[in-house]
Parts: C-alpha cells; sequence; structure tokens
C-alpha cells in the first residue's frame, strides 16, 4: 500500500509539472510591437534644420530636392487578422489605449506596443493613419492621454481652427534655396469659423492601411516585432499623384498648409495613405517581421 501511495503521489506531481510546462510554453498572450521605420526609398530620415548638413536629402520625381525638419503621424484603428481571416481589433474605440504619434525627433515613439495580443498566427495588419471621424474630436475628458501626446506639448497635433487632430504634420525644405514646407493633413470642416454648432463634415483625410506580413507574425512564447517602412518619397512621387512643391498665393501653390486648398492636400493624403480603392498601402510596407 506503501508502494501504491508513492506511485499516485509522484503521477500526480508528474502530471502537475507537465501541465504547468505546457502552460509556459504555450501562453494565453503575449505582447506585439510595431517599429515604424521612417524612410526616403531605402535611407532612414535624419531631420535637419535649412542649412543642416546632416539632414537626409530626397529628390522627387520632379526633381525637386527637399528634407524634413520635422516629421510626426498618427496610427490609430489597429485590427490583426489571423489566419482564418478574422480581425482581432486593438482598443479601435480607444484612443489612449489604441493609437499613438510616430515622431521622428524621439526615438521612443517609433515602438508602439500592443499588450496582451491572443496566442496565434498573425497573417495581416490593419492601421488607419489618422482618427477616424467618429472619434476626431478634440476630447480631453474621454482620452486625456492622447490629447496630451498627441497636442498639450510640443507635438502640436491639434488643428487651431477646428474641432479635430493633424493626422501628418511635416516641416521642412525644399529646392536648393531652402524655401520652407509646411505639409500638414487632416479631416476638415464646413461652417463658420469659431462657431462649432455649425460644423460639419468636410473632406476626410483619414486612410485605412492594410499590409501583408512577409511570414506570419506568431504570438505565443515569442513577442514578435513588426517592422513596418514609412516611405516619405511617396509625399511627393505617389502612387497616386506626382507632385511639385511651389510657394505662392493662388489655388494651385501647395508648399504651406495656410495657402493650399483641401484639394490640394488629398493629393498628399493620397500619396501617403493610399487613396482608399486601388492603394490601400500608401507609403507603407512591411519591412520584416521578427518572431
Amino acid at each position: 500500500m506503501k508502494h501504491l501511495k508513492k506511485y499516485v503521489l509522484l503521477s500526480t506531481l508528474t502530471l502537475a509539472l507537465i501541465s504547468c510546462s505546457s502552460d509556459d510554453d504555450h501562453p494565453v498572450a503575449n505582447n506585439m510591437t510595431l517599429h515604424f521605420h521612417n524612410t526616403f526609398k531605402d535611407t532612414g530620415i535624419v531631420l535637419g534644420d535649412a542649412a543642416s548638413p546632416d539632414a537626409t536629402v530626397n529628390t522627387s520625381a520632379a526633381g525637386q530636392v527637399h528634407h524634413f525638419s520635422e516629421l510626426k503621424y498618427v496610427i490609430s484603428n489597429i485590427r490583426l487578422i489571423p489566419q482564418d481571416g478574422s480581425e482581432f481589433p486593438y482598443n479601435v474605440n480607444d484612443l489612449d489605449r489604441g493609437a499613438t504619434v510616430i515622431d521622428q525627433s524621439k526615438p521612443e515613439s517609433l515602438d508602439y506596443i500592443l499588450n496582451n495580443i491572443p496566442s496565434g498566427e498573425y497573417r495581416q495588419v490593419k492601421f488607419g493613419l489618422g482618427v477616424r471621424q467618429e472619434l476626431n474630436t478634440l476630447d480631453e475628458v474621454r482620452f486625456p492621454e492622447f490629447y496630451a501626446t498627441a497636442g498639450a506639448n510640443d507635438t502640436e497635433m491639434m488643428w487651431e481652427w477646428g474641432t479635430g487632430y493633424r493626422f501628418v504634420k511635416l516641416e521642412g525644405f525644399y529646392d536648393t534655396d531652402h524655401k520652407e514646407m509646411s505639409v500638414h493633413t487632416g479631416s476638415t470642416v464646413e461652417g463658420t469659423n469659431g462657431d462649432e454648432d455649425t460644423y460639419t463634415q468636410g473632406v476626410d483625410a483619414y486612410r485605412d492601411i492594410t499590409l501583408d506580413l512577409p511570414v506570419n507574425a506568431a504570438v505565443g512564447k515569442n513577442a514578435p516585432v513588426i517592422t513596418i517602412k514609412a516611405d516619405f518619397d511617396k509625399l511627393l512621387s505617389g502612387k497616386t499623384n506626382t507632385i511639385t512643391l511651389t510657394t505662392g498665393t493662388s489655388m494651385g501653390d501647395n508648399a504651406t498648409p495656410n495657402i493650399h486648398t483641401a484639394d490640394q492636400m488629398v493629393k498628399f493624403v493620397d500619396n501617403l495613405g493610399g487613396n482608399g480603392s486601388g492603394d490601400l498601402t500608401g507609403m507603407f510596407a512591411v519591412e520584416e517581421v521578427e518572431n
């Protein structure tokens, strides 16, 4: 009987150890990181002022040289697509927990960690460039963290005249005489300036991005890192539009946001975020998946 009791005890202990080992080997969730690599073609972007010898200079398809002193954009509405084609939405209705500002001047902002992603194989990632209409209000009470990150500090990703966020904010210089370039995108409103009761939706500058992964991102024992290249060569040399920057006060001038029309802005939006139909990737592509 003593031998039988020892055998039962040892068997129970062995099963417990196997069970613990199995749970450790197959966690129900883990993190995933989206790492954003901002480039001109295949060259990582270095920011600089007008006379900077270190700034990364790009040449557009139209032959214009240009470089950036500031580069920021909003990522939100993240969804992960597993093998079965369903969608796992990541805090898509919560800007505090599911949206971020990518800021080239702040290296820590280039890695966005998604927490508690269910274990599985993911073949695709979707996200928004900007903030979709129903969430695009400057709501400090509902989303205080995103409000602080996006506008209440040096990021300045809020429209001064409207109720929503800037989606992309690019400052820099173009041509050999370093004329100022300032490209801001974001959804617009129509109505009487300063009277929010009259505002209606104007141009919707939000764009949904869909990226296939070269290999599945395996969440479980590992916490994969997906490197997403954002190629800002597409700003002027996009799949949809080839743009030449001009400075002036006519309807066709586009180098500063206080001059260019919403129609001019949409050309930049379609290049960076895709046109919403034939182009669903814009400037984005997946460079690597590290499992």
